[in-house]
């Protein structure tokens, strides 16, 4: 293969109907064909293991923000309570985001940061600044990967919103990125650093649920309201997402679940299946928003994915894990986060959270018995205070400070390129499943055989936790 993958990719697909028929004992009807691209893909040599790798210390983390509606609003002003970083640039392509957020810079007594915003590339000045190392994305799906590239490629570290990729090339191109540049690629999967998760993960890894066989997580949340809403996503993007089917957003509940079963470092996914009902809701929605408004008239008609779509996933090791995605029925919000060992079990949803050893569940008692024993070290360091700060509970600030720490001490990242990587691309392997009638698709493996020998994430601040917390909340 040329060490252009790229064109590869879109030359053999072009004729990949008369290629995969001509091979004997290849059929169409089959997976062969992911198969066959995963093994191609695969087998490329890996040019360096980012799993485990610390980069040099950076004793003040100078950010540059691109995205700065919805989402990315609020994270320069969690990251702005953080000692030892410079907000030094924002962007946007909309003048407004911008000046909000500098306002907020002015108010909180902080400098000034240079802007960019109007244009379309802007956000490639940003990254060319050498005034900058670290770019954090929080832009609509689509421009997650171009930016992170060029991000890497300009000497930066990147931290990128969920998912952070929608195709499998895309997926490769972040990680042989990633270990050309020697570049931390984190996607921002905030649940990772949620109290109850962090908690269950303390109490895998110390064997209180036994062995880990089956898991379940998932992201259930009504969205239509706001996917539909003219003032919600820019240019509606979030909506046009869903004309593609399978399951869209899987990170949420995949993330903490992964860390549990030490995918990418001890054990790895091997294939998944996956089924979509009907869209029973969004594409009325849509043609009953068009009779009285023409905006909606270009979203008549439409075919948006299922109402629910389930992924079941195998691991090498024997291990299960489930994860649903529906953002348009009537239900309570819900991520389930599900262990079940061989000696208990651990669920979050519907809450309150709870564990059980045996057929019932504990006491509330117990359960703080638990806590008091199992919590890990950065909840009982920052816990209170990233509460206080907030962002969904206080996980996002915890996931903001967590990474700030590592890169101002020199220590590996909790998620790395990897993981951003593979739990994006259970999204576009799900949406194989589903076109073919809910056929096992295989996973690839993106650390290309070092899930074998890399360490599992540490929960030791061991070397770092240094990184104060402002006095002064804002």
């Amino acid at each position: 293969m040329s060490t252009n993958r790229r064109n590869f990719i879109k030359n053999t697909t072009l004729g990949a109907g008369l290629f995969f028929s001509s091979i004997p004992g290849i059929s169409n009807s089959s997976n062969s064909e992911e198969k066959y691209f995963n093994k191609i893909l695969s087998n490329r040599p890996q040019n360096f293991n980012m799993c485990g790798y610390g980069a040099s210390k950076i004793e003040t983390v100078r950010i540059g923000f691109i995205g700065l509606g919805m989402r990315g609003s609020s994270a320069p002003r969690r990251i702005a309570n953080i000692e030892g970083v410079e907000i030094k640039a924002l962007c946007d392509i909309q003048e407004e985001k911008v000046k909000n957020t500098q306002k907020f810079l002015k108010d909180y007594g902080l400098p000034q940061a240079a802007e960019y915003f109007g244009q379309e590339d802007s956000w490639k000045v940003l990254c060319e600044r050498p005034d900058i190392d670290l770019v954090y994305i929080c832009t609509p799906w689509h421009l997650h990967t171009p930016m992170a590239v060029y991000a890497m490629k300009q000497g930066k570290h990147v931290a990128v919103e969920v998912p952070a990729a929608k195709t499998l090339e895309e997926c490769w191109e972040l990680v042989e990125t990633s270990e050309n540049t020697r570049k931390h690629c984190m996607m921002l999967e905030n649940c990772c650093y949620d109290f109850f998760e962090l908690l269950t993960l303390n109490m895998t890894r110390n064997g209180l649920l036994g062995e880990i066989v089956h898991t379940e997580g998932a992201y259930i949340h009504n969205l239509v309201d706001l996917n539909f809403s003219k003032r919600g996503y820019y240019n509606m993007w979030r909506l046009k997402e869903n004309y593609r089917n399978g399951n869209l957003y899987p990170t949420h509940g995949l993330g903490p679940i992964c860390q549990v079963l030490n995918i990418n470092r001890g054990d790895r996914m091997e294939y998944l299946t996956s089924l979509s009902t009907f869209d029973f809701q969004m594409e009325a929605k849509a043609n009953e928003l068009a009779k009285s408004d023409a905006f909606y008239s270009g979203f008549e008609n439409k075919k948006f994915r299922g109402n629910m779509n389930t992924t079941l996933i195998r691991t090498n090791k024997g291990k299960s894990i489930l994860v649903q995605h529906d953002v348009t029925s009537l239900r309570p919000y819900s991520r389930i986060h599900l262990l079940s060992g061989t000696k208990g079990i651990a669920q979050k949803w519907p809450e309150p959270s709870r564990i059980s050893f045996g057929e019932d569940w504990i006491s509330s008692e117990e359960m703080k018995k638990l806590e008091d024993q199992y919590t890990p070290e950065i909840v009982t360091k920052i816990g209170e205070m990233a509460k206080k700060v907030g962002g969904h509970g206080g996980m996002d600030f915890m996931m903001d400070w967590r990474l700030i720490d590592c890169l101002r001490n020199g220590l590996p990242l909790d998620q790395d390129v990897y993981d951003a990587a593979l739990w994006s691309a259970i999204s576009p392997l799900s949406e194989m499943s589903v076109k073919k009638r809910s056929c096992s698709i295989d996973v690839v493996d993106f650390t290309k055989g070092n899930w074998k020998t890399n360490k599992p994430v540490s929960l030791s601040l061991e070397g770092g936790g240094n990184t104060n917390v402002k006095s002064k909340i804002q």
